[in-house]
């Protein structure tokens, strides 16, 4: 029986028991390898506790990693250390996801084992994944979803009503963001809301309603007359109008309509003329010097403006004061002081109107 021991030393002294004699035989040290610490997401080929030397181990990535530099093979040397490499291996990269219309993504990388989520906006609805994994092979888990709009149906019209599409509408399908304009067929007048909307809930904006809308007959107006005397009810925006008689001048509108609310518009008024309320003098009217006695017929109309001459004392000179017509009044300025007759027919020469303007 053969009995043998080894022993590491700077030299291995062998000794071997053969029958009934000894050899002594001496050789030089010989080193092993351990199995080496490897990279992040590197991996050996084979793994095992120790390498002989001269012995090579040929490296690669993991599951969803790709090398750069090298080499990627390592030798165990005689003094039972590795050969150096710079062999690493980094994450594959998916390609940058496809937008989602009207929708978001989030995610922070597209590197392997990263993950997109998926929203969409108010009013759409997400069909298909919500969200997608980068894998191994550098390609998406998951193709990009749709983000579909809510449906809300066809809008329902009021009675005696109808509604106009901003769209082409087709069969009995509308979606988020399809607007409507409701109009009451005549003489029906809407309430409510005048737009329609789809929203985000999947239903319609409030819907309006169609009324008949009337108004009394309105009545005619002091000194004025009307282009229909017709005591009958109105419908809604029909119209009136008015003029005045005699010298009176018509103030305000002189149309009136029939309003929402059943009611007129506001009238117009028909406001008197006015006399200029002095008998001797001169006066400034629609740009000429007139004496009161050549002023006929002694009349302004409302809202016309006439001038009277009032004297300076102190400066000895004359100057005009604006006085207005409102609605039959005129008002002499204090500052007028009416000449008496004998200055007014044999000095009229001195009176504020003809003396220098202050």
């Amino acid at each position: 029986m053969n009995l043998c021991a080894f022993f590491r030393l700077e030299y291995i002294l062998n000794v071997c028991l053969l029958g009934s004699f000894f050899t002594l035989v001496t050789a030089q040290e010989a080193y092993a390898c351990l199995m080496p610490e490897l990279g992040a997401n590197v991996e050996a080929v084979r793994r095992q506790d120790f390498f002989v030397s001269g012995a090579e181990l040929a490296l690669s990535c993991k599951l969803g990693y790709t090398s750069i530099l090298g080499p990627r093979t390592i030798v165990c040397t005689e003094n039972g250390e590795w050969t150096g490499t710079n062999f690493m291996c980094i994450a594959k990269r998916c390609p940058n996801p496809d937008p989602l219309s009207n929708g978001e993504l989030q995610y922070e990388d597209t590197v392997y084992q990263s993950i997109i989520n998926y929203t969409c906006h108010e009013g759409y609805t997400l069909s298909g994944p919500n969200n997608a994994k980068c894998q191994a092979d550098g390609t998406w888990s998951k193709s990009v979803p749709e983000c579909k709009p809510v449906s809300c149906g066809l809008a329902p019209i009021p009675k005696f009503g109808l509604i106009s599409y901003n769209k082409k509408i087709q069969g009995n399908a509308t979606y988020f963001g399809t607007f409507g304009t409701y109009k009451c067929l005549p003489p029906y007048v809407l309430f409510g809301n005048t737009f329609a909307e789809c929203t985000a809930s999947g239903t319609w904006t409030q819907t309006p309603e169609c009324r008949v809308v009337t108004c009394p007959p309105p009545g005619n107006i002091f000194k004025a007359y009307m282009s229909d005397n017709d005591e009958r009810y109105y419908n809604f925006m029909e119209t009136v109008e008015y003029g005045c008689t005699d010298d009176y001048r018509l103030e305000g509108s002189f149309q009136i309509v029939c309003e929402k609310n059943g009611n007129w518009s506001e009238k117009p008024s028909c406001k008197a003329p006015c006399s200029i309320d002095i008998s001797r003098g001169r006066i400034l009217y629609n740009g000429k010097k007139l004496w009161i006695g050549d002023f006929e017929p002694n009349r302004v109309f409302h809202n016309d403006i006439v001038s009277v001459y009032c004297l300076n004392k102190a400066r000895n000179c004359g100057y005009a004061v604006s006085i207005q017509c409102i609605d039959g009044t005129l008002k002499i300025p204090e500052c007028y002081e009416e000449p008496s007759a004998v200055t007014y027919s044999l000095y009229s020469g001195s009176l504020p109107s003809e003396i220098k303007q202050c």
